[in-house]
């Protein structure tokens, strides 16, 4: 039996959570029975090409400058999957939507789009093209039961809308006290210390500012605590000048982009996300897996994952100072702290690993060869 040959296409292939889950998905898939293709369009964003050539994928970049230049990338992209006898399109984020829509029209390829976002957080423009183009395509998948809501209720699609839940490989983010000294040794941090930590795309969206305020306000109460910033992005300038004007730089660590971010989070004790909205966060299952604590707001699908007072505590969108006081609480009280990290991994190996989203995305692959695929689930 030949193997479905499955086309993913997305805007880049830098290290956002989108970007992060096709190759750690592709080292679980049945790669005798799939064969994955990938293109991209931005090639100084191309941090996971490597990373999915090694795990079988087959990576293409179409070169575009910007998202309207991307639009007119689609006689490439459908040529393509003729030369390539393309059975699925699978497309990633809004603008990589659009032109996917776009070949679905001009080809009989299905096309799948995943949504990895609410709606009500788009640009205006953005959220006028999704709502025009969305039933130009074959299906819909929501990350997280808060994204797949927001499709229906703003967009109403004719076509199915599913939620298959982002998932991590829980078998390898796990902790480990090796690594945990490596790092703490690279940044002179003690042994002993208490580590807050985050590993974002430094972006609007992740709401850094807000998160070094809370960290402000830990390190007046306990300025024996370390933090950890982990990430770069369009904000970097912003966010290392606001470390420097609160005169954090003696215990708020900024290591820059990593690719090893296992050692990261097992350095980081409390791990605290302030973002401002969300669909579900790679890097908040990640660090439930990881046994770290988790602090953060109620931003999307966080909300799915974290029970408050269970697994983890969590605050309203943009309560800095909330942030600050739970983190506080749990430096206070390393007792609770480590029944938080470990009823955070229990949760994520549960309910959230990348096994069950894998099955789950083969699932619906296999129906769309068989031309069953419907249903809103």
């Amino acid at each position: 039996m030949d193997r479905i040959k499955i086309l993913h296409i997305i805007k880049s292939l830098g290290r956002g959570g989108a970007e992060v889950l096709l190759p750690e998905t592709l080292k679980l898939h049945h790669q005798e029975k799939f064969e994955f293709h990938y293109i991209y369009f931005l090639p100084w964003k191309d941090q996971m090409v490597q990373s999915i050539e090694e795990a079988g994928g087959i990576v293409t970049c179409i070169k575009a400058s910007n998202n309207l230049s991307l639009l007119g990338k689609s006689k490439e992209v459908i040529h393509y999957c003729k030369e390539n006898n393309i059975d699925i399109i699978h497309c990633h984020l809004p603008w990589s939507g659009f032109l996917g829509r776009i070949v679905s029209l001009r080809t009989t390829i299905p096309v799948i789009y995943t949504e990895h976002n609410i709606q009500e957080r788009y640009h205006i423009a953005t959220k006028i093209l999704n709502k025009l183009s969305f039933n130009f395509q074959s299906m819909a998948i929501g990350v997280s039961e808060d994204s797949s809501r927001s499709v229906l209720e703003n967009i109403k699609p004719k076509i199915p809308v599913n939620t298959v839940l982002n998932g991590v490989n829980t078998e390898y983010f796990r902790r480990n006290s090796d690594k945990s000294e490596r790092i703490r040794k690279q940044h002179k941090i003690p042994e002993d210390a208490c580590v807050i930590g985050n590993i974002a795309v430094f972006r609007e969206q992740k709401a850094i500012p807000d998160w070094i305020k809370a960290f402000k306000e830990i390190n007046l109460k306990h300025p024996e605590v370390y933090g950890l910033l982990v990430g770069a992005g369009p904000k970097e300038d912003e966010i290392k000048a606001l470390v420097k004007e609160h005169k954090l730089e003696d215990k708020l660590i900024l290591p820059g982009l990593q690719t090893d971010t296992a050692a990261y989070f097992s350095a980081i004790d409390i791990f605290m996300m302030s973002s401002a909205f969300e669909g579900l966060p790679i890097a908040l299952l990640e660090a439930m897996s990881m046994e770290c604590c988790v602090v953060s707001t109620k931003a999307g699908g966080v909300v799915e994952v974290v029970r408050d007072g269970e697994n983890g505590s969590l605050c309203e969108v943009g309560d800095y100072r909330c942030l600050a006081g739970k983190a506080s609480a749990l430096i206070e009280d390393p007792v609770k702290r480590k029944e938080y990290q470990v009823a955070a991994r229990k949760r994520v190996v549960n309910n959230f690993s990348l096994k069950r989203m894998v099955d789950e995305l083969e699932g619906i692959y296999f129906d769309f060869m068989k031309g069953d695929h419907g249903n809103n689930k």
